[in-house]
């Protein structure tokens, strides 16, 4: 489907009192969206504009960074304005349209190579036979750059999805755009955060907002839920390989390691994919402990079963922007340990089946492995009630389809 053209819907959007006879136009700015130039990219922003698919019309510009050339960095050093500089292709898909555009890597003229992107949006924006009610940027620091730009210039209102990971790092790495950023969450009409501790992090460095940030979960590919079993064969993890640096298998190998020293060992295997150089790279980390197993890759619907078939989930991953495997081990009735200040911490505070740990201490991560093996029975039990409780309903798909319609209606909350 082309840029600008109408998808059928099942339902119209109502805002204030007065309803529209046809649904508002949502145009999405994200870097995290498949599409044809990368189309392995996580699905979650594409989950969320089918989920609401009923109540809008939504189009999509799906970004993607590339190293300029030198002609292209010499127009980066041009002053303002931008409009027309740089290379930016584009091919058009379903959703709407994917673009690659020039950002030099690490940072390098981040602000100057995103305004350039906004001179870009404004100018398909002003091609579209249908002008959009909305825009919303899917990362504050990079999309929410563009789209700001493009909101003043063209008077459309703005909305802003909060990713812990990359916000958070950026924010802390540019103190100079720190007033920047601040303007652009401050002027947003809406703001979702994937977890508590994005808001809280962001709200450290940016202030509070004076209309209320909203927590909305990355929605699941499957929400139906597996009762926990007793007798767990193993502790899993569950990543691709690539990522074992961020997903601290040198900590898990380290305490796995201190089990064995105690006499505890514990077989854990490590499911997900990856080359041979991959694991390769991931066996020499773990070549000291015995008890860890790189079994491969599993499809979805196998994973969530295999998953059930375990004792508990381990990621202590360094960094996450939400982590949906951990949502996901839930469902399928598996206990989890997850790291500190990132990742899905704030949901489930004070909760036996989730075991908060410091993913930089190797004894921490140990002791809720053996925690987690002693306490089975009794975690998967207050497992079995939460997943009946209204308090798992948060994580279904009806629900953060709800709370992301709310919002992007300015419905108060």
């Amino acid at each position: 489907m082309l840029m600008g053209q109408t998808r059928d819907t099942k339902g119209v959007c109502v805002t204030s009192s007065d309803a529209k006879s046809k649904p508002q136009l949502v145009l999405h700015v994200s870097g995290d969206f498949p599409d044809p130039i990368q189309p392995l990219k996580t699905p979650v922003i594409n989950r969320l504009v089918d989920l609401t698919n009923d109540a809008f019309e939504h189009r999509v510009i799906s970004i993607n960074r590339r190293s300029p050339n030198l002609l292209s960095m010499m127009k980066l050093l041009l002053p303002w304005p931008v409009t027309g500089q740089g290379r930016i292709d584009s091919r058009n898909f379903e959703y709407g349209r994917a673009i690659a555009y020039d950002a030099p890597p690490r940072g390098l003229f981040h602000r100057k190579s995103l305004e350039i992107l906004g001179a870009y949006l404004v100018d398909e924006i002003r091609k579209m036979p249908k002008r959009p009610d909305l825009l919303i940027a899917h990362k504050l620091t990079i999309e929410g750059i563009a789209i700001s730009l493009a909101s003043s210039t063209l008077g459309i209102p703005y909305c802003i999805t909060i990713q812990g990971n990359s916000d958070r790092k950026i924010l802390r790495a540019r103190p100079d755009l720190r007033m920047l950023f601040k303007e652009i969450y401050h002027n947003a009409r809406t703001v979702f955060a994937f977890t508590p501790n994005a808001k809280s992090a962001i709200e450290g460095l940016l202030g509070q907002r004076r209309d209320r940030v909203r927590l909305m979960p990355c929605p699941l590919d499957n929400d139906q839920i597996i009762l926990p079993r007793a007798g767990g064969k193993d502790i899993v993890s569950v990543f691709h390989l690539k990522n074992h640096r961020t997903k601290s298998l040198a900590g898990i190998a380290s305490a796995a390691k201190i089990l064995e020293e105690r006499g505890n060992s514990h077989s854990i295997n490590v499911i997900g994919g990856g080359t041979k150089e991959d694991l390769a790279t991931c066996m020499r980390i773990t070549s000291k402990s015995a008890s860890i197993s790189f079994p491969g890759p599993l499809e979805p619907s196998a994973l969530r079963q295999r998953m059930n078939r375990a004792i508990g989930l381990v990621m202590p991953s360094r960094s996450e922007s939400f982590g949906l495997v951990f949502i996901e081990a839930l469902f399928s009735g598996l206990p989890i340990i997850y790291p500190a200040d990132t990742a899905i911490d704030g949901y489930f505070d004070g909760l036996p089946f989730a075991l908060r740990v410091d993913a930089r201490s190797p004894i921490a991560i140990a002791n809720a492995m053996q925690l987690i093996v002693d306490e089975e029975m009794s975690m998967k039990a207050a497992l079995a009630e939460w997943q009946n409780s209204a308090d798992s309903s948060k994580f279904k798909r009806p629900n953060v389809a709800q709370i992301f319609r709310e919002g992007l209606v300015g419905k108060a909350c």
